[in-house]
């Protein structure tokens, strides 16, 4: 069988820290990752739900990412895929590789040759792996953060692995990149619901903050996605609910002000609706010219006269 031979040029050179991690009460899995490298998450992080996920990196054999994937679902255990995949490349002494799968079982890899610091801990439903370190005590900050961190969700676990990687000195090279993916414990219903979160700093001078920033906006929309939901079921109070939950972590944005406005107005309550329309219109006038179009689709079902006022607000 011809064997991968070592690529020390284009896209493989991720030296990074990462973790691959397992929510055992919701049965989550995640991988999170940053490096001194462009898009990392577009070559390190791999999940499937009900499945597994993979970190792949150091001088990175991309291909462990869908294989390894694929032997989980053969019915191997992550140690007998990491095994098998290792068995098979002359470049295995440079390879980093962390696989986790739905049972929460881990196996991890660090080559012999990856660039100093370089280890990895397995603990219990996880595992963190660094190479390239500025400091040998990266992997053990992120090991002790995740474990300490257990009551938080597990994405917010993952991004508090990695701020204390950052504590300790993280890359040596400094930092570009960050990346978090999530799918869920059991097979998706539908392909396209697969990841439940797929978030990338692709160029940042402080990735893991702005990953963090961007979490904090996922969960925001998510309210938002409810409350647009709970719209088409004509189900306004929940509506009211969800954009009043993402307006309450995002005060300042005008989309999440403008659908509690319309969700408001469409519980009968004009008034309240009135001022936050006013506030959001006299910052950008595009808003108004929704709001007059949202009645042709039936997501705004106020009065006509109620409608004059909220546009002439």
């Amino acid at each position: 069988m011809k064997k991968n031979k070592i690529n020390f040029r284009g896209r493989n050179l991720a030296h990074t820290y990462s973790i691959v991690a397992r929510d055992t009460k919701s049965g989550e899995m995640g991988v999170g990752v940053q490096s001194h490298y462009f898009s990392v998450g577009s070559i390190v992080s791999w999940g499937e739900s009900g499945v597994g996920v993979v970190a792949t990196q150091s001088l990175v054999n991309a291909s462990f990412g869908l294989r390894g994937l694929e032997l989980l679902k053969q019915g191997k255990s992550p140690k007998e895929a990491l095994d098998f995949l290792i068995s098979e490349d002359e470049g295995r002494d440079v390879r980093q590789v962390a696989i986790l799968d739905a049972q929460g079982r881990v196996a991890t890899h660090t080559g012999s040759k990856c660039i100093i610091h370089a280890g990895h801990i397995v603990g219990d439903n996880f595992s963190v792996q660094a190479n390239m370190m500025l400091t040998d005590k990266v992997w053990s900050a992120m090991a002790k953060s995740f474990e300490s961190n257990a009551t938080l969700p597990l994405a917010e676990r993952i991004i508090k692995a990695m701020e204390a990687a950052e504590t300790v000195g993280g890359d040596i090279r400094g930092k570009q990149s960050a990346a978090i993916l999530l799918v869920g414990g059991k097979e998706a219903k539908n392909k396209w619901e697969d990841k439940l979160i797929d978030l990338r700093v692709e160029d940042n001078e402080q990735p893991v903050k702005e990953l963090s920033r961007l979490l904090k906006i996922h969960r925001a929309y998510k309210h938002m996605d409810k409350g647009d939901l709970a719209i088409e079921h004509n189900d306004m109070e929940t509506a009211l609910k969800e954009y009043d939950s993402a307006l309450k972590m995002f005060p300042e944005n005008l989309e999440m002000q403008f659908w509690t406005a319309i969700s408001l107005a469409n519980n009968q309550k004009i008034e309240e609706a009135s001022k936050i329309f006013k506030k959001v219109f006299n910052k950008d006038n595009n808003w108004r010219l929704l709001a007059e179009r949202l009645p042709e689709s039936d997501l705004l079902t106020v009065s006509k006269e109620d409608l004059k006022k909220i546009l002439s607000l």
